[in-house]
């Protein structure tokens, strides 16, 4: 599936998964757990992020102090000055990327600072964490952002 095609899915689904994540909520915590993480594990043997990057085109990791000192040694710069050259604060106090697509990423959707990344960046897509049923609106949000988020939507509605 391209990104335009995506794009168009997760938006005519919008509400149905809104629905969908909302009720996950009254399901059972561990049996969620157990599909979301059996369905991450699935589809990410079947997508390849390298062929979309659609996260690092379009959002912004939340930076936290340590991911801006491990980013800066990585780049050979000091956090004051990785600060002013790439982040800005947002509405919700925190430390974002000034623009997108984020300026790490490379032209064949590889990261420069993949060792370095952010903690953020690590955890996305956030499907094989604990109590799933605690961030479904940061799932929907996913689902917007990640095809492979997604497509486990697509298929934890066939099992619930």
């Amino acid at each position: 599936m391209n990104l335009e095609q995506f794009k168009l899915l997760s938006k005519n689904k919008e509400k149905e998964n809104l629905k969908f994540l909302a009720a996950l909520k009254k399901k059972d915590s561990r049996k969620v757990d157990d599909e979301f993480h059996t369905l991450h594990h699935e589809v990410f043997e079947e997508i390849d992020c390298l062929t979309c990057a659609n996260c690092c085109k379009t959002t912004s990791p939340i930076f936290y102090q340590n991911d801006i000192e491990r980013v800066a040694k990585a780049l050979r710069m000091k956090p004051g000055d990785f600060i002013e050259k790439y982040l800005r604060i947002d509405e919700d106090r925190d430390y974002v990327l000034k623009s997108s697509p984020c300026p790490f990423l490379d032209g064949d959707n590889y990261c420069s600072v993949y060792e370095s990344r952010p903690k953020a960046c690590r955890e996305y897509p956030h499907t094989d964490r604990k109590k799933m049923v605690q961030i479904t609106d940061l799932t929907f949000k996913n689902t917007q952002v990640c095809p492979a988020v997604l497509e486990m939507v697509e298929r934890l509605k066939k099992i619930f």
